[in-house]
């Protein structure tokens, strides 16, 4: 086919790779402008744009599909379809309607569940057992078209945010070449999603990353792991310490919520207890929990919950 690929971060990548390799004719690639980055604030392009680039393909990176010259320009590339992946930009309808076959969607989720920007930490927040890739026809709604495909996979108490969406990232740069080769032979029906069972993830923000020792130790495991590597999880220090949590498990023990219970560095909780496996000190590098203990003010018997009106640093 001759397609056009719209994808922005590392989760398109693998897609835009098995596009190439299955031989289809990428036209274009569309995909975020580069933007300032590091100390120096340079311009740095996005994975997809580079992966374009290593492969000689054509890219746009168009702030907005609004204009009606950009609309013109992606008709006439005269595509078959076109496959979309974590591009960031909201397709209007005449971009929509272009290529012959329509736009394809890969959604980090099983729709209608988990519709938006962060679906894969959402699932992980929410305790779901699973998640998986939809592949899906593209309507003018937010992740709201029919459905072509899916694939699951499990979500234990031994997944992370980042093994989670590589996983998920090779699922659906399969799930799309497949679905494109029945699309191809007219094989692939399209079911309309249920209104039940809709939610929606939007994206994620810092504050988010806070971690609340009155909740139970197993939620905020789960929270350490969802939210690692971003938008990262931290623990507020009396005296205005803020220490990220890179790994954390959840344990027995009991105590005031944000005692520290031993000198593996467990952490009492509103149930069961936090051990602090992994943690980093503002302008230093990952250390081992404990060992960090020993080098803070907080000993074993204290608290890591900041007394009343102490914030932590940004």
């Amino acid at each position: 086919m001759r397609l056009a690929f719209m994808g922005t971060p590392d989760f398109a990548v693998a897609a835009l790779e098995a596009l190439v390799r299955a031989g289809h004719t990428v036209a274009c690639v569309y995909c975020q402008p580069p933007k300032p980055a590091g100390r120096g604030q340079d311009l740095r392009k996005t994975p997809v744009h580079l992966a374009a680039e290593r492969h000689g393909l054509p890219v746009r990176t168009p702030r907005t599909l609004k204009d009606p010259d950009e609309q013109a320009a992606f008709a006439a590339l005269g595509l078959d379809a076109a496959v979309v992946a974590a591009y960031g930009l909201i397709l209007p309808k005449p971009v929509l309607d272009a290529p012959r076959l329509g736009c394809l969607n890969i959604h980090a989720s099983l729709l209608p569940r988990w519709r938006g920007a962060a679906p894969i930490q959402r699932a992980m927040l929410a305790g779901d057992a699973r998640t998986g890739i939809t592949i899906m026809q593209m309507d003018p709604g937010l992740d709201t078209g029919p459905m072509l495909l899916k694939d699951t996979v499990p979500i234990d108490a031994d997944t992370t945010a980042q093994g989670l969406h590589d996983r998920l990232a090779a699922m659906g740069a399969d799930l799309i070449v497949t679905a494109l080769d029945r699309l191809a032979r007219g094989a692939l029906p399209a079911e309309p999603q249920p209104a039940e069972g809709a939610t929606y993830a939007p994206k994620l923000e810092k504050d988010e990353g806070r971690i609340d020792w009155s909740r139970p130790a197993a939620d905020l495991a789960r929270q350490v792991r969802a939210l690692t590597p971003w938008p990262g999880c931290f623990v507020e220090l009396a005296g205005g310490e803020r220490l990220k949590v890179l790994a954390a498990v959840s344990v027995e023990g009991r105590g005031a919520p944000g005692t520290v219970l031993d000198d593996a560095f467990t952490v009492a909780c509103g149930a069961g207890a936090l051990r602090l496996l992994t943690v980093q000190r503002a302008g230093r590098g990952p250390a081992d929990g404990a060992a960090c203990l020993r080098g803070l003010r907080v000993g074993v018997g204290g608290s890591v919950v900041p007394p009343p009106g102490s914030t932590g640093s940004p």
